[in-house]
């Protein structure tokens, strides 16, 4: 395969990294101490600070493709403080001390993600300039106020409300009414981030072994197959690190729902371009429509801008046909023009997407089964990128047995109930899809708040 049609941020660094030529897969039979299933963010990170908790360990990270393929080397590049459920949601569920602390966690981590890369030599273009979310009309003004009413509740986000004329004077949003600003986010290439990560582990003594398929594991024992070959590794501990594609596997199936989201990139843009637009280096921008959107200004000045709107798949099926959509392209060339008249004109470089993780009732989560001798994280809903981090750190404290402030955050051990199996599946996840698009039109037109979100907004995460 020719990895640089992974997306923008692949191909933007093939000639460093030689064309991604694979690693060698497994050879032979292994004993280790911890295998990982997965050499995305979430396999990487836990095995960095495992290594940092106890360097004796043998750590072998197990990849189907190559390091970072999946969503890590495929997202929009935001290093921020999101969460799938938000801090009021938090607190009915787990009470106020536990929701402040998730939040404290996520708003530290964006921190410590620029941290290592610094400390380890990593050059992601970090940059972290926070999160612009404009306002467009009243049913989005009013979403822009709670936010800050929240913020302004809990105490940790420190969120800004950017008035009218503010935001016209800076941006070239010409219909916002406001914006909220996030300080907590950081604008980062991912595929610098998550192959320099692979060889920071490496380069401390685990093994990555690319090109090699999981099939099953079972108390410590895991399956796999690699170079035509069945082998076997023994473990003291399994980690399930493997995102949306766990769906492919018998030990994760309807606990996790495989969802598109799809992304476009611009050719580079002139200077005085950007002046008009008003999005600085750093900055990410998003605003408060149902159907989400994301994007960044490049360290290059590009737009890399992305959004849901893909269809979800009969049987959570992953293809890489599906990694691409001339539907949704279109829409997110549209969208963005909208937002940013001067982007209009911009030829469009690269069109690239993949399947991120979702569990049934929105919650990420990690944990650690001693009896089982599993450990897991994921279900980002697409926050993944920094979220990843502060999983890595989780894992490596549970599993090393160390209670920390992290071990007690609320996301530790929740465990997701299943999808409904097939046809409901497909049913359900998109209609969730037609009504968050329908609530869209519906606000557009009516100026209130829609009434399908309020209905099926709590079903899909809202």
């Amino acid at each position: 395969m020719d990895y640089r049609t992974v997306g923008f941020w692949f191909d933007s660094i093939a000639a460093e990294e030689d064309g991604f030529r694979p690693r060698p897969g497994l050879d032979a039979d292994a004993d280790v101490d911890v295998a990982i299933v997965g050499a995305g963010l979430t396999g990487l990170w836990t095995a960095y600070y495992l290594q940092e908790r106890d360097p004796s360990l043998r750590v072998l990270l197990l990849e189907k493709e190559v390091a970072g393929f999946g969503a890590s080397g495929r997202n929009g590049g935001w290093c921020s403080s999101l969460f799938p459920w938000s801090a009021s949601k938090l607190e009915k569920r787990y009470g106020r001390d536990a929701a402040v602390g998730m939040r404290q966690a996520m708003v530290d981590t964006v921190d410590e993600v620029g941290r290592v890369a610094e400390a380890e030599g990593i050059d992601i273009d970090f940059a972290r300039g926070g999160t612009v979310t404009f306002a467009r009309s009243k049913p989005q003004l009013a979403a822009a106020r709670a936010e800050f009413e929240e913020s302004e509740r809990y105490g940790v986000d420190r969120v800004a409300l950017w008035g009218t004329e503010t935001v016209r004077s800076r941006f070239g949003v010409r219909d916002a009414l406001a914006a909220t600003y996030t300080p907590a986010c950081a604008r980062i290439h991912p595929a610098k981030l998550v192959r320099g990560l692979a060889r920071v582990v490496e380069r401390r003594g685990a093994t990555i072994a690319e090109g090699t398929e999981v099939l099953s594991w079972d108390a410590g024992t895991v399956q796999v197959r690699s170079g035509g070959s069945a082998r076997t590794v023994r473990a003291g501990t399994v980690v399930n690190a493997t995102e949306g594609y766990g769906s492919q596997l018998p030990q994760v199936g309807r606990r996790i729902l495989p969802l598109y989201s799809l992304m476009i990139a611009t050719e580079p843009l002139p200077d005085a371009t950007w002046e008009r637009i008003g999005i600085e280096h750093g900055q990410t921008f998003t605003d408060f429509r149902n159907l989400i959107v994301y994007g960044q200004r490049t360290a290059d000045n590009r737009f890399a801008f992305g959004g849901r709107g893909a269809r979800y798949h009969l049987g959570s099926a992953i293809r890489p046909e599906y990694d691409r959509s001339a539907r949704v392209r279109d829409h997110l060339i549209h969208t963005l023009h909208d937002l940013f008249p001067d982007s209009a004109g911009a030829r469009i470089t690269h069109h690239w997407g993949g399947p991120l993780g979702v569990p049934r009732d929105w919650h990420a989560s990690v944990g650690y089964d001693r009896d089982a001798r599993e450990a897991w994280a994921g279900g980002y809903v697409g926050d993944g990128l920094s979220t990843t981090n502060l999983a890595g750190r989780s894992l490596a404290d549970l599993l090393t047995e160390s209670r920390t402030d992290l071990t007690a955050l609320p996301w530790v051990d929740h465990r997701s109930p299943r999808w409904e199996p097939e046809p409901l599946r497909f049913a359900g996840a998109n209609a969730g899809l037609v009504a968050m698009e329908s609530a869209d039109l519906e606000e557009s037109v009516t100026r209130r708040p829609s009434v399908v979100s309020r209905t099926l907004g709590p079903l899909i995460g809202h």
